[in-house]
């Protein structure tokens, strides 16, 4: 297994570095049920962010992106059914996607709640709004 780092990732869907673009294509089609890239949640949070901040990509495409990852074969994501939850809530409401999956981790340890200050995290995903 071989982790992959958010930088290839992004090269990989935007396809927006002359350079770097072919290389990082090359690592993924290097992958394999046998080899499979793993993907940490930390790389999610930053992709999702960047895709949508940076490549001014839509709720759509970016759902499709992190499906797309989930249903890959040569991929192994990290805390995987957060993950698949985490999209669901995602393309279910107006959070942004690493607020689903930071609710959905702190469920999975217990948390009773979490606090925030972001106000569609707290009514689109129970989080407790700190006023």
């Amino acid at each position: 297994m071989i982790g992959l780092d958010t930088n290839i990732l992004l090269r990989y869907f935007v396809k927006d570095d002359p350079i770097q673009t072919p290389m990082a294509v090359q690592t993924m089609y290097s992958l394999s049920p046998q080899e499979p890239g793993w993907i940490s949640l930390l790389v999610l949070a930053e992709l999702t962010w960047t895709l949508r901040r940076v490549f001014k990509l839509n709720r759509t495409a970016i759902a499709e992106v992190i499906a797309k990852l989930l249903n890959s074969q040569d991929m192994v994501l990290e805390q995987e059914e957060i993950v698949r939850q985490g999209l669901h809530l995602y393309s279910t409401t107006k959070a942004d996607f690493a607020d689903c999956v930071i609710a959905l981790s702190a469920r999975s340890m217990g948390c009773t709640t979490v606090v925030t200050l972001d106000e569609v995290a707290a009514r689109d995903l129970g989080m407790k709004l700190i006023e």
